[in-house]
């Protein structure tokens, strides 16, 4: 898919950024056939068509911070994708957690922007564990300096918002009762009860959405 809007990145950057959140969604090894068939259709639709995905391979730090830079502004819009890459399934693995750590080392970016993350989701837990005590209180919210952070996102490449359209999901996903012989027996709760970053997630693919309706005219319908 093309569009008439002129974008600010290379075929390259735009390339080594879609590789680099690939890399960030394989990295906890929980890979099912429903996100697999995902992937291919991101990586043939927005990278080359016909890519084989066995033999697509996932992006060095260092080779993403050749083609992106160190400390520039397309290497930090990088690594607020990456987060919520990241934490999209309402989880953060220590696998995931490594990785950014070596891409924030690789891009010339602060490392405590995971602190929040580093400290609340330690060992996999669920993003639950992160929600304050006192949600009332601003300043006792550990991920308000990352919510913040990741609201500064600029949406200025039509395939990165696709990409974000395709990957963070259209509505508040998993919601579920288990059942066993016709008796409810746990309640499994969507995903924005989980997920304290969850409004950041659905403001971003909005914005995606409004980037590809208003700026690029695209028809945003397979999406919705």
């Amino acid at each position: 898919m093309t569009s008439a809007v002129q974008s600010p990145y290379s075929s390259e950057q735009v390339a080594a950024w879609l590789r680099g959140l690939l890399t960030i969604a394989w990295a906890d090894g929980d890979f099912d056939a429903q996100e697999r068939e995902l992937i291919t259709s991101i990586t043939q639709d927005e990278l080359a068509q016909g890519v084989n995905l066995e033999s697509f391979e996932a992006i060095e730090p260092e080779e993403l911070a050749a083609v992106l830079g160190e400390g520039t502004p397309l290497a930090e819009n990088f690594l607020r994708t990456a987060v919520m890459v990241a934490i999209a399934d309402g989880t953060y693995s220590k696998s995931e957690d490594y990785l950014l750590h070596q891409l924030c080392t690789a891009l010339g970016e602060p490392e405590n922007i995971l602190e929040a993350l580093r400290h609340t989701l330690e060992n996999g837990e669920q993003l639950a564990a992160a929600i304050p005590a006192q949600p009332s209180k601003p300043h006792l919210d550990p991920l308000h300096p990352l919510r913040d952070w990741l609201d500064g996102l600029d949406i200025e490449d039509p395939r990165v918002a696709r990409f974000l359209c395709k990957m963070i999901p259209s509505q508040c996903p998993f919601e579920r009762d288990i059942t066993l012989f016709g008796r409810k027996i746990v309640h499994i709760p969507p995903l924005c009860k989980l997920n304290p970053l969850y409004e950041q997630m659905v403001g971003l693919r909005f914005r995606a959405l409004s980037y590809l309706a208003d700026d690029c005219g695209e028809d945003i319908s397979p999406y919705i």
